[in-house]
């Protein structure tokens, strides 16, 4: 059984606090309260006892169950709204009721923390398949101005209210609703470019006509992105899947550069929280492009 991960820092509530891969059991630790995820369609008991002094709650969901079902809770309190935690010094929402995701990717902590230390006043940053804008906060709060595109309105207002809890204006950056292909190209066409792109789309997704696969349509994505990216900016790509190995990944990516005339000036990989030990998912690429 492994052990729980400490505490990343004090700026830091919201971790993986129990990752195996082995016995399939994944911890989510949100400042005291825990969202269990197993493979198993069992609660390991054990957790309560591993919980005692460090949780208030724990709350669980079978991974197979469908992405729209609440988790059940378990143990300790219970929880009747959405609360704030701290990642990095910034304030999330989370809410456990929201389904598949409780509000952020905790596998992204580092690479929020790599855009903000990467954004900086007077600089422009789309952030891609945005979800509730996380890494817009990061952007925003290192004084970037934003535009955040997601197909969904709920996830578009929720990345404002993450804005807000922040001491951030929403009314001074961007959001567009709808397919991020479609925005690209809308983008190129008006001639708007970015000094940083983020770019972390689903496996798999469906707009439409249209469908996206990362193991096959990541080159195509990365064209249209560097169509509107200034000289000398970066672009963070991410791809969740473990079917996909990082070199082909690489591959993909600096293929999409180079159909639109553009060099890789570097290109470095990026590694997930250190609490997410022997697992390989999540490729991400940091990478300035000419």
């Amino acid at each position: 059984m492994n052990s729980l991960a400490p505490q990343p820092d004090a700026d830091t509530t919201a971790w993986r606090i129990l990752h195996d891969e082995k016995a399939g059991v994944w911890v989510d630790h949100f400042d005291g309260h825990w969202l269990v995820q197993t493979r198993d369609a069992r609660f390991p008991g054990y957790l309560k006892e591993m919980a005692k002094g460090v949780a208030s709650s724990i709350y669980w969901r079978p991974r197979d169950k469908a992405a729209s079902t609440a988790p059940e809770k378990i143990w300790g309190e219970t929880l009747s709204e959405r609360f704030p935690v701290l990642e990095n010094g910034a304030k999330f929402w989370i809410d456990f009721d929201s389904g598949y995701s409780s509000g952020i990717f905790l596998d992204q902590r580092l690479n929020r923390r790599r855009v903000s230390g990467n954004s900086r006043k007077g600089q422009r940053v789309l952030n891609t398949f945005a979800y509730t804008g996380g890494f817009s906060v990061m952007a925003a709060l290192s004084g970037a101005t934003t535009t955040t595109s997601d197909l969904s309105k709920t996830y578009l207002n929720w990345t404002w209210d993450n804005f807000r809890i922040n001491g951030l204006d929403p009314d001074a950056h961007y959001g567009a609703k709808g397919d991020t292909f479609d925005w690209l190209g809308a983008l190129a066409k008006k001639g708007r470019t970015f000094h940083g792109i983020v770019l972390d789309p689903p496996t798999f997704s469906r707009s439409g006509k249209k469908t996206f696969r990362t193991g096959s349509n990541y080159a195509d994505l990365a064209a249209l992105a560097v169509s509107v990216l200034e000289p000398g900016g970066w672009i963070l790509c991410c791809a969740n899947t473990h079917r996909l190995r990082l070199d082909q990944f690489e591959k993909d990516v600096f293929e999409g550069i180079r159909r639109r005339g553009r060099s890789v000036e570097s290109c470095e990989s990026s590694p997930m929280p250190p609490e997410f030990h022997g697992d390989d998912y999540l490729k991400s690429l940091w990478v300035v492009v000419g």
